[in-house]
């Protein structure tokens, strides 16, 4: 198998050097060759030697070209030459691996039309969840199971921002700063901060896992540049932690697609998720409720899951790109993320009229919102402020947002409440 690579970062360099180790360690589980490359910068020094590959300038003629069997995708966007090279390497029949999830949340219906139609395969394990297995867990492992949730820690950069805050008590700007000086985290961190990265993954396992064709805005969105010290000190008062939690699920007869900072007990597997981890849970029947955790981000994580996709291909398992062939994913409503139901902390940053807590209480329940449990510390601190707690009964999102945005504009309030949903087993 003769393989052309198009982009070499950390992920490309990373795959060249497994399929080295391979030959060099005489196994014969996939015989293959890089036999063409291509790449921004030609003259930088990537530490492998790469005398023996083609080098081709524009990455559509790679795709193109007769040298090659495989193309695999590594550049990354939505559109543009990475679309364009993809587009003319299904065209032309030939397989492509690819780790972009931009680009398989935007145009993976397309491309899988086109794969199918010409008789090949579009494979992207890399593009969620680094190293774990969790797009052939759901479509081959699950393949005919009843998916009726499936909710996941998927972006590396949030969590080790998260993490960091909570365990050294460092305000956000900060955290982000160090993120990217050690690489964690883009010059223009928005695409992981905002949560639009968790929300292309989450759209992408959700087409596997509920056999079905979604919309472009599916996902309900929201990151954590909200979340400040307050709210994670909240989070360790209730014995939770605070996560980007990406969800699926079944309400009534549509499918709601959110991703939302939530609180998580300490022994829930995505507390157990730490900076480039990854944990995704599934509920599916008969099985019951399942768990893929691991690696979710790094070089040699992602290059291991290309290199699994190339295993795939050559061994001849193709296949369809998601759980059914594309032509035949079915049609779902897309419920309103804000009907969806949860128990909810609520931080009420109290100012100095701590009495004023009575009458707080009795304007949330008057809106319709139990609260089961109210929360002081010990201690009102130096300033006289004071942050409560309220913990909710369960109540659809809407409704509390509805709620919140009335007592944000109370003067018993130092500012507007936080408000995060408490994720259980």
């Amino acid at each position: 198998m003769r393989i052309g690579v198009a982009g070499l970062g950390t992920v490309g360099v990373g795959l060249l050097q497994l399929l080295a180790d391979e030959r060099r360690a005489g196994r014969a589980r996939i015989e293959a060759t890089v036999t063409a490359i291509c790449a921004r910068d030609r003259r930088r020094d990537r530490g492998i030697d790469l005398a023996d590959m083609t080098w081709v300038d524009d990455p559509v003629a790679l795709a193109a070209s007769d040298e090659i069997d495989v193309f695999v995708e590594l550049m990354g966007g939505a559109s543009g030459a990475a679309k364009t090279a993809v587009e003319t390497a299904l065209e032309a029949g030939k397989p492509v691996v690819t780790a972009n999830k931009a680009l398989i949340a935007a145009h993976g219906l397309s491309l899988a039309r086109l794969a199918e139609e010409r008789g090949t395969a579009l494979k992207f394990e890399a593009a969620i969840a680094g190293g774990v297995p969790i797009v052939r867990g759901l479509r081959d492992g699950l393949a005919l199971c009843h998916t009726e949730r499936l909710s996941g820690i998927l972006n590396g950069t949030c969590n080790f921002i998260l993490d960091k805050m909570t365990a050294e008590g460092a305000a956000f700007d900060e955290v982000l700063k160090e993120a990217q000086e050690a690489g964690y985290a883009e010059a223009d961190p928005s695409f992981d901060i905002d949560g639009i990265d968790a929300a292309h993954k989450l759209h992408i396992l959700a087409m596997i896992a509920f056999d079905a064709a979604l919309p472009d805005d599916a996902v309900t969105a929201q990151g954590i540049t909200g979340v400040g010290l307050g709210d994670l000190a909240m989070a360790t008062r209730l014995d939770r932690v605070m996560k980007l939690v990406a969800e699926a699920r079944q309400q009534g007869d549509g499918l709601a697609l959110r991703v939302t900072p939530a609180l998580v007990p300490y022994d829930h597997a995505f507390a157990q998720a730490h900076g480039p981890g990854n944990a995704v849970s599934v509920t599916a029947s008969p099985l019951g409720d399942l768990l893929f955790a691991g690696p979710g981000a790094g070089g040699g994580a992602t290059a291991a899951a290309v290199a699994a996709d190339l295993c795939t291909l050559a061994r001849g398992d193709g296949g369809p790109v998601f759980a059914s062939p594309a032509m035949r994913l079915r049609e779902v409503t897309i419920a309103d993320a804000g009907d969806i139901q949860d128990i909810y902390a609520l931080r009420l940053p109290l100012a100095a009229d701590h009495g004023a807590l009575d009458d707080l209480v009795t304007d949330i329940e008057a809106a319709g919102v139990g609260i089961d449990r109210l929360d002081l510390p010990p201690s009102l601190g130096t300033a006289g402020d004071i942050d409560a707690i309220a913990v909710t009964t369960s109540v659809k999102a809407r409704d509390l947002r509805s709620v919140l945005d009335k007592l944000s504009a109370q003067s018993a309030l130092r500012h507007a409440p936080g408000a995060y949903p408490m994720i259980d087993p």
